[in-house]
């Protein structure tokens, strides 16, 4: 069905080098994209354009990037080659959580990571991306969300406000681009299986493991396999906001573990 879908596409992914970006990234490849590859580890990136481009023939460009340093992400994108400066599809998918500790013991470095990165870092590439776009008429952006964007659970005080934020900036974009052709998707992803426990658990893999015991999680290929969904509609079509759950997940705190 996505054959060739994104043919002569150029789609950019951040935090592209594991979990849900990873899986985005070999789908996209696939579908016969173009990719733009960042994140904060070179080494990852540069062995997955090697392994896409031995698999699908894939065109890729890789730079590390931290989302949180604004200047990094305008000189990176700036210094694009004129071959790569058309970007088609962004996908906004570089996040992350750290601890899990009521506000009143929050740490205020963990606080900060997250607001840095899930919150604007986001708005930094948007911001430098989005224009062209505009001005084209065409371009689509995904955005990945959580349940976090529409729940808040015990303990998540400051990760929930960052989602929350995602999803009320997810709403903005496509509100202040009506008329200018450019879709804007909205992901809000349930529980899945990454790394996102062990960082939120700073490498605990223990306890991270337990978040998933006794039920079967998302994995990254299923939000992926979302994402590519979104991004090969027609033109005409938007899938504003889309919620995927595991099975076992009724909500961000309610979980059948069987």
């Amino acid at each position: 069905m996505t054959q060739n879908a994104l043919h002569n596409t150029t789609v950019f992914i951040s935090g592209a080098s594991a979990g849900i970006g990873r899986e985005t990234a070999e789908l996209c490849a696939e579908a016969g994209a173009r990719l733009i590859l960042t994140a904060r580890r070179q080494d990852r990136l540069d062995a997955l354009a090697k392994e896409l481009h031995e698999k699908y023939s894939t065109e890729c460009y890789t730079f590390a990037l931290d989302v949180r340093k604004y200047d990094d992400v305008k000189a990176s994108i700036h210094a694009l080659p004129e071959a790569w400066r058309t970007i088609d599809i962004l996908i906004n998918n570089a996040g992350l959580s750290r601890g899990l500790d009521t506000i009143q013991d929050g740490l205020l470095s963990d606080w900060e990571e997250m607001i840095d990165t899930n919150l604007k870092g986001l708005l930094y590439i948007t911001r430098e991306i989005l224009p062209q776009m505009v001005a084209r008429k065409q371009g689509t952006v995904v955005n990945l969300g959580s349940i976090a964007g529409k729940e808040v659970y015990p303990k998540g005080n400051v990760y929930c406000a960052t989602k929350h934020a995602v999803r009320a900036l997810s709403q903005a974009m496509y509100r202040d681009t009506n008329g200018a052709n450019v879709r804007v998707v909205n992901i809000d992803p349930g529980m899945v299986e990454t790394e996102f426990s062990e960082v939120r658990f700073h490498g605990d893999k223990d306890r991270a493991k337990a978040v998933y015991h006794g039920l079967k999680p998302l994995s990254g290929r299923d939000v992926a396999e979302v994402i590519l969904f979104a991004i090969t509609r027609p033109a005409h079509v938007t899938l504003h906001d889309i919620q995927i759950m595991p099975t076992a997940q009724a909500a961000a705190t309610i979980v059948h573990r069987g």
